[in-house]
């Protein structure tokens, strides 16, 4: 399966602290950073559990080049609807925008549940709960 993923942004240093809050309320931190000095090319962070970077941020690579577009969508799998309401709430205080309430998705499977909230360049990021009530 994917081993890693991630999005370009367009404000590197605002992105981090969007995601260290967002992704810190589902138990996952920055773990890794570099420098483009290091890269070759860009700065990058890494966000995963302890040692394990599996969603990256890195940042455009040139002046006036932007975030991915189309915006894109990664969901993050969770064990609990709290995890999904404390996401959503972290991500919002961050100064994302709402995209999807947490709540049942029962038009996936009837104990999906989840919450949508755009980052700041607009990709559509999901905490993701399959277990039942």
């Amino acid at each position: 399966m994917i081993d890693h993923t991630g999005v370009v942004v367009s404000d590197f240093e605002a992105s981090k602290r969007f995601y260290e809050q967002a992704l810190g309320a589902i138990g996952l931190a920055k773990v890794l950073e570099f420098p483009a000095a290091v890269t070759g090319h860009t700065d990058v962070a890494g966000f995963g559990p302890p040692g394990k970077a599996e969603f990256w941020i890195s940042a455009a690579m040139m002046a006036g080049q932007g975030p991915n577009k189309p915006p894109l969508h990664v969901a993050f799998r969770v064990d609990t609807r709290a995890e999904v309401e404390a996401f959503y709430a972290a991500a919002m205080a961050a100064g994302g925008t709402d995209n999807g309430a947490p709540g049942v998705r029962a038009h996936y499977h009837p104990n999906y549940y989840g919450a949508f909230v755009r980052d700041p360049d607009g990709h559509n990021i999901e905490a993701a709960c399959h277990a039942p009530v």
